[in-house]
């Protein structure tokens, strides 16, 4: 049996731990992506950011690497429209991620959002994505009952693009 990390990256991400075996998915667990409150400034500029807990995202990957393991992580980039301290925040949250598989030495595969999504045929409005995700996936359905889930909901489906193109690289490189 061999294990995928997919991380849907963000600060209200996800990371879906799915299980599988030739194939074909076996179980699914799913995280919300670790997050620390810090506050910053002072006196009445005093704010509360938010940014990735890296030693808790290692703790958690690190929980879960026993066995044969991979991950896959969205390659993201800047949206239009996005300030540029929202692009920073953005980044340096999807770096600090792929910093930390490096770090551990879990394999990492990047995918555009557009190729993942093209093949499970998910459309890009969270909503219709999480009921994507809840018509591939209904035994995890429960996972993302509300708008504010679309990070699980991608994460899962992450995760099953994952098993499938993982699975048919292994058995190309097999034959």
């Amino acid at each position: 049996m061999s294990v995928i990390f997919a991380i849907d990256p963000g600060l209200t991400g996800a990371i879906a731990k799915a299980r599988y075996l030739d194939g074909t998915l076996r179980s699914m667990t799913i995280y919300d992506l670790p997050v620390v409150e810090k506050v910053v400034g002072k006196g009445r500029a005093t704010k509360v950011r938010r940014e990735l807990d890296l030693a808790r995202l290692r703790d958690l990957l690190d929980g879960h690497t026993s066995e044969a393991c991979d991950a896959i992580l969205e390659e993201v980039g800047a949206m239009p429209g996005e300030g540029a301290v929202g692009a920073f925040k953005f980044g340096a949250t999807w770096g600090g991620i792929r910093g930390v598989l490096t770090a551990m030495h879990i394999p990492l595969t990047l995918v555009r959002p557009a190729e993942w999504k093209r093949t499970l045929r998910v459309p890009a409005d969270k909503t219709a994505a999480r009921a994507r995700a809840s018509e591939l996936l209904p035994a995890y359905a429960s996972n993302w009952p509300l708008k504010k889930h679309d990070g699980r909901a991608e994460a899962a489906l992450l995760a099953l693009w994952g098993v499938r193109h993982l699975d048919t690289d292994m058995a190309a490189m097999l034959s």
